[in-house]
């Protein structure tokens, strides 16, 4: 094939679509991972984060991250994050006009939202309470058994989660000063102030307006550095979320069954994440070849 049919070829083959990027690390401290794809990488502050990004710190460990609009979202210590969707809607002077919430997943941790009125909506979900917001200032806290959600500024709807992921029937209307609660197994319930216990919980850096340095990386981007292959305990959590959340996962990490431990893995735990069982077994639904009529048996001449 000559030089120029070659690049020929070249032009016309698809293009592969680049990540979506939302947002920037802004400020890192300690060592957190994200996870993009089946990868970990290394958390850097510069660093471009997507949608469908997962951002754990460790502990201690702090996390801020910028997004359009001016919107500013922080982590506090052993905090897990999912990016679960951004609706594109930025005007060309970058201004935020979505209409659709953008939605992060708190799995544990605690979590900061700061929206302004330039931003569009958002909703920060856990896996028992959501709070949504636009113009307003939210913290969350998610324990395996509980949540609590403190409406620190401006208006926020707030919602009961379903073990799938998705809203309850009914949302409360919240306004800055309120906090909600919900264990395990009961409804939500609303208090017109604060948690004592809540507040002496919440990291320090939560209790002041979040300054924004997204201007210093202007202009820059920083690489992450790979860290290695995500293992099956690094992403079991994420496995086992709502349904609605996890939806993806199994194109997302389908490339670790080339890994014997991983597979090994999913088919002990198959009983948490059965979608992943026609990928493991798919010899389970293939059809069945049909019973032919044995020609000698069936012919009337061979009876007596």
């Amino acid at each position: 094939m000559n030089r120029l049919l070659l690049s020929l070829v070249l032009l016309l083959l698809p293009v592969p679509l680049a990540a979506q990027e939302i947002g920037t690390l802004t400020r890192v401290e300690g060592n957190p991972r994200l996870i993009r794809g089946a990868t970990v990488l290394r958390a850097a502050e510069g660093v471009r984060v997507d949608s469908g990004d997962i951002i754990e710190t460790s502990n201690p460990g702090f996390v801020q991250l910028e997004f359009s609009g001016g919107t500013i979202v922080v982590l506090g210590d052993s905090s897990r994050l999912f990016l679960f969707s951004y609706p594109s809607g930025l005007t060309a002077s970058g201004s935020d006009k979505r209409t659709n919430p953008a939605e992060m997943v708190l799995l544990s941790g605690w979590l900061k939202g700061e929206t302004n009125e330039h931003a569009g909506p958002y909703r920060f979900d856990s896996p028992l309470l959501a709070g949504a917001t636009q113009g307003g200032t939210v913290v969350l806290h998610a324990t395996p058994d509980a949540a609590e959600i403190f409406v620190e500024s401006g208006a926020a709807s707030i919602s009961e989660v379903r073990p799938d992921g998705s809203l309850g029937n009914s949302a409360e209307d919240a306004k800055g000063g309120q906090f909600f609660s919900r264990r395990k197994g009961t409804g939500v319930a609303a208090d017109s102030r604060l948690s004592s216990t809540f507040l002496e919980a919440m990291p320090r850096a939560f209790r002041d307006t979040l300054p924004s340095r997204l201007a210093r990386f202007a202009g820059k981007s920083t690489e992450p550095k790979t860290d290695h292959e995500v293992s099956y305990a690094e992403v079991q959590p994420w496995l086992n979320i709502g349904r609605s959340w996890r939806r993806g996962f199994v194109e997302r990490f389908q490339p670790r069954l080339e890994d014997a431990a991983f597979r090994k893995a999913l088919e002990d735990h198959i009983a948490d994440h059965p979608e992943w069982d026609p990928i493991l077994h798919p010899e389970d639904r293939a059809p069945k070849p049909s019973a032919t009529p044995n020609s000698d048996s069936s012919h009337p001449g061979n009876s007596r």
